[in-house]
């Protein structure tokens, strides 16, 4: 065992805390233990210097995770069959009363066939993957003192599978909200890449409602200073509580299929990237007296659309890139919100299963973990895109 004295560090921080002493740069690799790989040569006792230092507490790294928007997407499932088939109807238009403009010796025929308008859409494609471990017993007993520890040390690696498969979910639902992101921008602006100028019904574009609106002859704002202006905050806030109004009403304007659909608020899914949520909190919500009135949505946060990057920057956690399903090459940034219909998006049918393989000669057991699941988005419901360009 490594002891070093630290009583300097502890004069120094009472001096500190006290007020008796300007701050020191403090030497803390003496207090402060990151942990070994393996033994090292200070895992001896201080006595004899050979006898090895015992092991006297196990902690095991177990935490379950539970990600944040595969809960959102999760829809039905089904045991048999493989496609899912959706069937919606158009609205049919009024025609002429008859009653009130009767004329004499007039035939009025009852038996005209009036033919619904359906539309039809199925969906049987699916994903699957799998995550294999292997699994032993006899092998590992000589590293814990009793069953306990062995069973806690397996038990953390199947939390690590289950682990894995919820980041897998997650990440593929990231993506099938992505996907939508990316069709709907390619759209609405016949275009992959450029995304400046004009806002569009399900492509709306903030900065430029905000600098040709409210802002107009002002300074016009940039997206890299959008989300520090509490006027933009308050304008875009606006401008996404009256998007929740009008896709509860019924409308043509808001899906890609320019069918009538409506939204109510309990089928409406809000997603909202973290920088924008907490700018509206820290710069809006925090000064005004009213905050009802300007508050957000209720909403999933998500701290990046597709990944980090390396720095959190904006323009990486508000980044989509990506091929769509209607293979168009789409790059946008300054994603900052979706609003769409539950049935806009979806994973259905999820599957997972085991199946396991001892192996009598090497003594270990192989687990087999797999998933089949259909991850879909169906553009003739309501999806909305807020973002800044």
């Amino acid at each position: 065992m490594d002891i070093k004295q630290i009583y300097p560090l502890v004069n120094d921080a009472l001096a500190e805390t006290l007020g008796t002493s300007a701050l020191l740069k403090e030497d803390l690799s003496n207090l402060v233990d990151a942990g070994n790989a393996i033994f090292d040569n200070n895992s001896f006792d201080k006595f004899c210097g050979k006898l090895v230092d015992k092991v006297g507490k196990v902690v095991f790294v177990a935490r379950k995770y539970s990600g944040v928007l595969g809960d959102v997407l999760r829809r039905d499932g089904w045991e048999y069959g493989a496609v899912l088939q959706k069937i919606s109807s158009k609205i049919p238009v009024a025609v002429k009363n008859e009653s009130f403009d009767l004329q004499d010796g007039a035939s009025y025929d009852p038996n005209v066939f009036y033919k619904p308008d359906i539309t039809v859409k199925f969906y049987n494609k699916y994903v699957t993957f799998e995550i294999d471990r292997s699994i032993t017993e006899k092998q590992l007993r000589s590293a814990f003192t009793g069953p306990a520890e062995l069973n806690a040390f397996v038990s953390m690696l199947f939390n690590e599978i289950d682990k894995a498969l919820t980041v897998a979910t997650e990440d593929l639902a990231r993506r099938t909200i992505n996907n939508a992101i990316a069709e709907t921008m390619y759209t609405e602006y016949n275009s992959g890449s450029t995304f400046t100028g004009a806002s569009h019904n399900r492509a709306v574009n903030l900065l430029y409602l905000y600098n040709s609106g409210p802002n107009a002859g002002g300074t016009p704002i940039t997206a890299a200073d959008a989300l520090y202006d509490p006027e933009f905050i308050r304008f875009a806030s606006y401008i996404i509580g009256l998007y929740s109004d009008r896709l509860s009403e019924i409308s043509t304007l808001f899906n890609g299929g320019a069918q009538e659909r409506f939204t109510p608020k309990d089928k409406q899914v809000v997603i909202m990237l973290s920088e924008f949520r907490r700018a509206a909190d820290s710069y809006l919500q925090s000064g005004t007296f009213h905050e009802q009135f300007t508050r957000l949505p209720d909403a999933k946060t998500v701290s990046f659309w597709q990944g980090s990057g390396t720095s959190y920057a904006l323009t990486d956690t508000g980044k989509v890139y990506c091929t769509t399903t209607g293979s168009h090459d789409v790059t946008a940034t300054g994603i900052l919100c979706v609003m769409f219909d539950y049935d806009a998006c979806g994973i259905n049918s999820m599957e997972k299963w085991v199946r396991t393989n001892p192996n009598p000669k090497a003594d270990f057991t192989n687990y087999f973990y797999k998933e089949k699941v259909q991850y879909y988005n169906d553009f003739n419901e309501n999806f909305v895109v807020f973002f800044i360009a």
